[in-house]
Formats: C-alpha cells, sequence, structure tokens
C-alpha cells in the first residue's frame, strides 16, 4: 500500500445519483493505485456506495465509527476503530494519511474540510486536502475562502493549501504529486 487516504463524503441516500458515480469511480481509482481508503464506514448513503466500491474491487477500507452509530457499520471493512465522539472520529480519520479527499457532501463533509483546514494552518495536519469539485460543487466554497483571504480573515498560503479537483484522474495525480 502506498498510504491512506481519507474520504469525507454524504451519507445521504437523497442526493443526485452523480455524486455516488463519481464517488464510486474515483475510490475504485485510489485503491487500483495503491491507496488505502479512511471513511466513516457506514452503509449510508455516499460512503456506502464508497463501501461496495472498495468490496468489490479488493481495495483496503478502514472505517472509522462513533459507538452510537453501530448499527449502520459496513459489514465488509478491512478494518474497524470504534470512537465514543464524532470529534474523536475526525482526528482519527485524518491519522497516518497522505491526504483527504472530499467528494461532495453535506455538513458533515462540510465540517471535516473546515476542521482540516484549520490544522492545516495550524500546522497541526501535513496531509493534502483535496475537494472533488464535480461538475463545479465546491466553488460556493472556493468564494468563501477567497472573501475569507479578501478580507484578511486567513492568508493566502493557507487557502493555497486547499486543492480542487474536477474529475477523479485530477486528484490521483495530486497523490502522486
Amino acid at each position: 500500500m502506498k498510504g491512506k487516504i481519507a474520504v469525507f463524503c454524504s451519507a445521504s441516500n437523497d442526493i443526485d445519483p452523480k455524486y455516488n458515480k463519481v464517488a464510486a469511480d474515483f475510490v475504485r481509482a485510489a485503491s487500483l493505485c495503491g491507496y488505502g481508503v479512511v471513511t466513516g464506514g457506514t452503509v449510508k448513503g455516499t460512503m456506502g456506495v464508497v463501501s461496495d466500491a472498495l468490496r468489490d474491487c479488493g481495495g483496503y477500507h478502514l472505517g472509522v465509527i462513533p459507538r452510537f452509530m453501530e448499527q449502520y457499520v459496513y459489514p465488509e471493512l478491512s478494518e474497524v476503530i470504534w470512537t465514543d465522539t464524532m470529534a474523536e472520529r475526525k482526528t482519527l480519520l485524518r491519522k497516518d494519511t497522505l491526504g483527504v479527499v472530499a467528494l461532495p457532501g453535506g455538513v458533515g463533509t462540510l465540517d471535516e474540510v473546515i476542521d482540516t483546514l484549520a490544522l492545516v494552518h495550524l500546522k497541526q495536519y501535513g496531509g493534502k486536502v483535496m475537494l472533488l469539485n464535480h461538475e463545479g460543487f465546491y466553488e460556493p466554497l472556493r468564494a468563501l475562502l477567497q472573501h475569507y483571504v479578501d478580507e484578511g480573515m486567513m492568508p493566502q498560503a493557507t487557502f493555497d493549501k486547499v486543492l480542487f479537483a474536477d474529475t477523479a484522474d485530477q486528484i490521483i495525480n495530486m497523490l502522486e504529486a
């Protein structure tokens, strides 16, 4: 294994299927390139789609799951780490990873991205922060972060650490760089 990447994604079953397709394509490609994947490890939404894709291609899949979500655990994870809180989960999702990849997702994904970016800014996380900007999904976040830079609330150097990619292949290339 070349290393592990954390994948942040939606747990909603109500999203456009195009986001699930791009998620499955990405994790398959990452796995076939030799990367292990760390996720929230549940059967819900895109997380379940990612889990299915990793199982189907034989990829390594570490799930980090709070105990209160035990009923949603994906049954065929390579490995499971149980946590007591969501904060602990976020920390362990990133632990020993080369980077994080945010697939299109909801408020939980946004929380994970911003938390990671704050740690990057504070030099507490050295991995890459990559957002799969499928069909412009993350353009509003890019604009907000640029606004923070423009208003002096965030340095340009922190903004520059957020890597936006339009395709799964671009994310793989970012990992390989």
